[in-house]
């Protein structure tokens, strides 16, 4: 499933290539697993929208919306799921199998969301007269890039369940999933099996900026593509590369040498070195 970066990655390469643009007309298929909102309700909703601004709130992206009068619109919500695309194509390039929206675009383009296991789901989040501006759609959880220590350490206070496990909450911190839980706890030097409210302040700092800085470093690197993610424009990303844990079970840590254990932690696929995280 793309996680934080590759939703940061997709989300800020779509606004580039359709901030401005007007939705002309959508066409939605016919199956009914991506749809929160109905079909119909969504294409009257979109059309003749301008698109304002394209960004990522969690593992959601956002599109803020304009009507002609300059009031604003509905927002249009994309969750990828696990195999989702977002995908910014002319008119004329083959619609992919599995193509469950088409937006097409004033400027001739079309934007498509494609995904073969439909587990991605597209919503309409209405907003009031009254909804002041950064109001609209929130996640479920803190924002990982921006959270302060402070607030940070308070997520983990008194919880009796795994740090791998509490990272990957959604309520807590939105948008961290196993990828960079697996290789942020490696940088900090935690077991991923620790428990979450025994973690000292010390430990908690670590853990905080090695987050941060893994999370900004993979989105510079375009993400990472362990399985079909890629970007608005089909472009796979780079920071796989980077990885110093996650699917390397059984080969040497890249520090130590020690073999990467592989586990299973709360039904998910675990990686860490036994020698280097305590």
């Amino acid at each position: 499933m793309p996680e934080l970066p590759e939703v940061e990655t997709v989300a800020n390469g779509v606004h580039q290539r359709v901030r401005g643009d007007v939705i002309a007309s959508a066409w939605l298929g016919s199956k009914p697993e991506p749809f929160k909102t109905g079909p119909a309700e969504m294409a009257d909703a979109l059309t003749g929208r301008r698109i304002e601004r394209v960004y990522r709130v969690g593992k959601h992206i956002v599109f803020d919306l304009k009507g002609n009068d300059g009031i604003a619109g509905p927002q249009w919500i994309v969750h990828l799921g696990m195999t989702g695309r977002l995908l910014v194509s002319a008119a004329d390039v083959p619609v992919p199998a599995h193509t469950h929206a088409i937006l097409k675009l004033a400027s001739g383009r079309e934007l498509r969301f494609v995904d073969p296991r439909r587990f991605g789901r597209l919503a309409v989040h209405w907003l009031t007269p009254e909804t002041a501006p950064g109001d609209g759609f929130r996640g479920p959880g803190h924002e990982p890039l921006t959270i302060s220590i402070e607030e940070f350490t308070r997520l983990f206070h008194g919880r009796k369940t795994a740090i791998k496990a509490a990272l990957l909450n959604q309520k807590l911190l939105h948008g961290v999933g196993n990828i960079y839980a697996d290789e942020s706890l490696f940088r900090a030097g935690i077991r991923p099996m620790r428990m979450a409210g025994r973690l000292t302040r010390e430990q908690l700092e670590r853990l905080h900026t090695a987050l941060q800085v893994v999370l900004k470093d993979a989105i510079a690197l375009g993400g990472s593509s362990v399985s079909n993610y890629v970007d608005a424009d089909g472009v796979k990303g780079f920071f796989q590369l980077e990885h110093r844990v996650y699917l390397r079970g059984g080969q040497p840590c890249l520090v130590c040498g020690t073999p990467i254990r592989r586990i299973v932690l709360g039904g998910r696929g675990t990686h860490y070195c036994p020698d280097c995280q305590r």
